[in-house]
């Protein structure tokens, strides 16, 4: 169920416009497509403040509130939510937009959990936060 009737008014991590080879033959697009969306969203805001190489080692949760269909515009909106001295949780949200319209639904959300890797692909602590953690450009 939705949490909230609005998207984040902040800018998304990733905009997406849903093609019909990500669909499946109803024409919905593939809960695997989204997923992996997600997943380089999240990556994006867990290598930001990382500053640095990150690996994706869990999905703590997913929720699918509604399909997406082909011409939508998919916005991915990522939050760091929790950091430790490796890790980083990430919630994303995904909302709809329909194509020619400005009609938005959230359709997915999901909490995704980072590791903060070295040059040996090891695990690394993360960097102090500089107060610049958040992608708003």
């Amino acid at each position: 169920m939705p949490t909230s009737s609005y998207p984040p008014e902040v800018i998304p991590t990733i905009r997406v416009v849903a093609m019909p080879t990500d669909t499946n033959p109803a024409g919905d697009v593939f809960g695997g497509w989204l997923v992996s969306q997600m997943d380089l969203a999240a990556g994006t805001a867990a290598a930001f403040r990382a500053k640095g190489r990150c690996v994706t080692v869990a999905i703590d949760s997913f929720i699918f509130h509604e399909p997406v269909v082909v011409g939508d515009e998919v916005s991915i909106y990522t939050k760091i939510t929790q950091t430790g001295q490796s890790s980083i949780v990430v919630h994303v949200e995904t909302w709809r937009r329909a194509r020619n319209t400005n009609y938005r639904r959230k359709v997915t959300q999901g909490k995704f959990t980072f590791v903060a890797l070295d040059e040996a692909r090891k695990p690394r602590h993360l960097p102090p936060e500089d107060g610049f953690d958040t992608i708003t450009e």
